[in-house]
């Protein structure tokens, strides 16, 4: 096994491990200390049935079921243990689409936030992939909280935020949401906007999303303006990887340390990829003892 970093700010590549075939506990605890370090690990070339990748991503903890607005898009393989993985995909099979979030760009956001405990991962399989587009961003937020200038620091320290749960992160408002007049009554949770790593303790910046965001207890329009600084300055290119997809590529990526985005891409062109999602556990506040 050989773990090599995928660049300067986040993620490191994975070779010489088969995801089918299992690991022994002590391989695994290598692999969750390096994804913990470097907060999304890859692994190119794997061949995976939907009851394999499930059994990988239960390493890292109990698997959330589809959300309800996707429970019907979950693969079909014949087998109880796939209903805990659900599909990410374009492609529209007999007037139906076989998955979620479609061909559109999905602007940077961390995996469902506007629950009070957000989930701790995401495993995603590249099974089909167009040959251009659709690249997957990550931006690491514990080097955005560590280099972020004092000035910016001060007014987030110990702040709040709420988190909006009516709309995607492909910008479609949820079945039975009603869009957001006032983001101060927006429907979500709240968490501390600098949280406490459950795992190894490090400060990270935790943003959720842009859309209808809100720093508790602020004027509008000064959340507004401390919002747009921090987002213009957390997904820079020193904290990013832009990350080309091949077919047989998972990635796993810690939610609690991470943003991530997915540029758009051709509507005629077919992907298909499948997904794991880790039960998540509270998120202290950094200056929580």
């Amino acid at each position: 096994m050989r773990i090599t970093p995928l660049n300067d700010a986040i993620g490191a590549r994975v070779d010489g491990v088969d995801l089918a075939a299992g690991f022994d506990d002590e391989t695994f605890a290598v692999l969750h200390q390096a994804w913990l370090d470097h907060c999304v690990l890859l692994f190119r070339g794997q061949k995976l049935s939907p009851a394999e990748l499930v059994a990988f991503a239960a390493r890292f903890g109990a698997l959330e079921p589809p959300p309800g607005s996707e429970r019907d898009l979950r693969a079909d393989s014949g087998s109880k243990e796939a209903d805990d993985m659900w599909i990410i995909s374009n492609v529209v099979e007999n007037g139906k689409a076989i998955g979620a979030l479609g061909y559109g760009e999905a602007e940077w956001h961390s995996d469902m936030t506007y629950l009070d405990v957000p989930p701790t991962a995401s495993v995603l399989y590249g099974h089909e992939v167009p040959a251009t587009g659709a690249n997957t961003w990550f931006a690491n937020m514990y080097l955005a909280w560590e280099q972020m200038p004092a000035s910016l620091r001060a007014g987030i320290q110990d702040a709040r935020a709420l988190h909006d749960s009516s709309y995607t992160s492909a910008g479609d408002l949820r079945k039975g949401m009603d869009d957001v007049t006032d983001v101060r009554a927006a429907p979500g949770a709240v968490h501390p906007m600098v949280i406490k790593h459950p795992e190894n303790g490090r400060q990270a910046l935790f943003l959720g999303r842009r859309k209808n965001a809100y720093i508790k207890g602020m004027e509008v329009a000064d959340s507004e303006a401390m919002l747009d600084r921090l987002w213009d300055y957390c997904v820079a290119d020193k904290f990013s990887y832009s990350h080309k997809w091949q077919a047989g590529d998972v990635l796993v990526w810690d939610n609690r340390s991470t943003l991530h985005r997915r540029e758009a891409f051709d509507p005629k062109a077919r992907r298909i990829l499948w997904r794991c999602q880790i039960t998540g556990t509270a998120l202290p506040a950094a200056s929580a003892a």
